[in-house]
């Protein structure tokens, strides 16, 4: 009796220990160049507070920005209305507010100013390189892609000697398996637009972060992605983006 009582007293801790790692979306890395914290906002949005600057990616509905502090830098990955979003830019710029983005970004939202695929720029201690982001073989129809190559970009930002890898919307791509010495990624995975959490393991095994955070992930079972990377030493944290 009593082994069982505590058994399950034992799993009631960590039910609620899983639970509040779950709903607990800021984390904290530390870096030589003093502490980085990220803060998934929902869906794609997320938000990178480091040396005083406030980053935004994809600051898009279903994120809700009201309330948020101003942007110093707002990098945006592709034109859809998750990513690309004009009046959740209006509200989170200031007069210094910096928007980037590559060409596709650019011609739709003719402020940003754009970064080459496959190119890298410099900004307050930061290194952001763009990724090449897009379907291999997932789209509306027979011979349509949902995302094309050439259009939209995940980003590696570097800080204080840490990588961290944001996949924006893609399939595991010849890019993303050449990843190299990322400490953590946020990798999507939600069907029918990018890939399924085992497609999505495939890809982070070949690149091999130390952390995985999945988001964009709406839909998808995570417990699948839990399971298919399993004994690689890459620690999977799984974060409530999508709160009732």
């Amino acid at each position: 009796m009593k082994v069982t009582l505590l058994t399950i007293a034992l799993g009631t801790i960590l039910s609620l220990v899983a639970a509040a790692q779950t709903r607990s979306t800021s984390q904290v890395f530390e870096t030589t160049a003093g502490p980085v914290t990220i803060t998934p906002i929902a869906h794609a949005a997320v938000k990178i507070d480091a040396g005083g600057k406030t980053i935004y990616l994809d600051p898009a509905p279903p994120a809700k920005v009201a309330g948020l502090p101003a942007a110093d830098l707002i990098l945006i990955t592709d034109i859809h209305s998750d990513h690309l979003n004009a009046d959740n830019l209006k509200a989170l710029s200031k007069p210094t507010t910096a928007i980037w983005g590559p060409p596709a970004v650019v011609k739709a939202y003719p402020q940003a100013k754009p970064i080459e695929i496959g190119g890298s720029a410099e900004w307050s201690g930061w290194k952001i390189e763009t990724i090449n982001a897009y379907n291999l073989v997932r789209g509306p129809e027979p011979g349509k892609l949902f995302h094309d190559k050439g259009r939209g970009v995940g980003y590696v930002l570097t800080y204080g000697g840490k990588r961290f890898y944001f996949s924006g919307d893609t399939e595991v791509t010849p890019e993303m398996r050449a990843l190299k010495n990322i400490d953590v990624a946020f990798v999507c995975m939600n069907l029918p637009y990018t890939m399924p959490p085992e497609e999505a393991a495939e890809g982070i095994k070949a690149f091999h972060p130390k952390i995985v955070i999945p988001y964009h992930y709406r839909g998808s079972n995570l417990a699948l992605l839990q399971k298919a990377l399993a004994g690689t030493g890459i620690e999977v944290r799984l974060l409530d983006l999508y709160p009732q």
